[in-house]
């Protein structure tokens, strides 16, 4: 099997409803989506991704209007995030209906929901009878991708489509959230910041760390990872070694480091938008893995914002 890039939609819906596994673009990363409510489809997602049954998945809806197909007992605080932040990449866990397998869930009582903001995948999820339950369509624990050539590179012959979206707009993943009472808890950091969740909700607290099985995707300690070894500094001149310099990747926010290659570097952005670096992350850190060099040494970007979701990745990308 060849994996294609396609852009007609009534033929990845006709895949989807055939319990089938695609690549769909949203405005975060590529996911790869199959039924969320038939379990045939969502045990092929893990065995395509050599995910752990233990991670859960997120399930993506069409409109707020479904929310209370898939989740009950939502607090007023979600209803708020929901009406200021969907479509969008906000991603909220919540009481599961009965009507959400376990599988989905990996054995959790709570469903992670969100509705991208992707004109693409908007149009696809309302041409379903059925919720798509659609985590990055990459090996588990690889770098995300953001453009359906980066999926078809990854997974060819292991899904039969990639439903062309263009590059994603923010190029990270969604943030994700739980609920403490009516009180909003990070699970994951991702596009939409603390402080942007503290002006609508008043309020937010922070559990981003695994401590048994995770709650919500991404909370495992190494991910996001590229194959090439990743050192995470402050100061790239600090790791470089002028007698392997030539065998040195470097991933910069804004300035190349004159010490290695130019082409063995990537600008995150020139002008220092954080907003730009996010969408250049996963893109830059393809490139730079495809190097085959032996070491990837990675700036910190400026810890606000956007910026902490950057560093959250950098830090998963360097663990071993």
């Amino acid at each position: 099997m060849t994996t294609n890039i396609i852009t007609d939609i009534d033929l990845a819906a006709s895949l989807l409803m055939n319990n089938d596994v695609i690549a769909i673009p949203t405005e975060t990363v590529y996911g790869l989506a199959g039924n969320a409510l038939e379990e045939v489809a969502v045990r092929k997602i893990y065995q395509v991704k050599e995910r752990p049954l233990s991670n859960p998945l997120i399930v993506h809806i069409a409109g707020v209007s479904q929310l209370e197909l898939y989740a009950i007992d939502i607090p007023p605080a979600a209803r708020q995030l929901a009406e200021h932040f969907w479509p969008g990449p906000l991603t909220m866990v919540l009481q599961k209906h009965p009507s959400v397998p376990d599988l989905v869930t990996s054995g959790s009582p709570r469903v992670a929901i969100r509705i991208p903001n992707h004109p693409v995948a908007l149009q696809l999820l309302r041409k379903l009878p059925f919720p798509l339950a659609a985590p990055s369509a990459n090996p588990f624990g690889y770098i995300s991708p953001t453009t359906a050539k980066d999926v078809q590179r990854m997974l060819n012959g292991k899904i039969p489509a990639v439903l062309e979206g263009g590059p994603c707009a923010k190029g990270i993943e969604s943030t994700i959230i739980g609920f403490e009472g009516n009180t909003p808890v990070i699970y994951r950091l991702g596009v939409i910041t603390p402080d942007e969740i503290i002006a609508v909700a008043g309020a937010v607290e922070f559990r981003n760390k695994q401590t048994q099985a995770p709650v919500a995707p991404g909370m495992f300690p190494s991910h996001y990872a590229p194959h090439t070894p990743l050192v995470l500094t402050d100061r790239v001149s600090d790791f470089i070694d002028p007698s392997t310099s030539a065998q040195t990747a470097v991933l910069a926010f804004k300035e190349y480091c004159k010490e290695v290659p130019q082409e063995n570097q990537a600008l995150l952005s020139a002008a220092g938008d954080l907003h730009e670096a996010a969408a250049n992350l996963y893109k830059h850190l393809h490139y730079l893995d495809g190097l085959n060099c032996k070491t990837i040494i990675a700036e910190r970007v400026p810890n606000e914002g956007i910026g902490q979701a950057i560093n959250d990745r950098l830090k998963k990308a360097a663990y071993r």
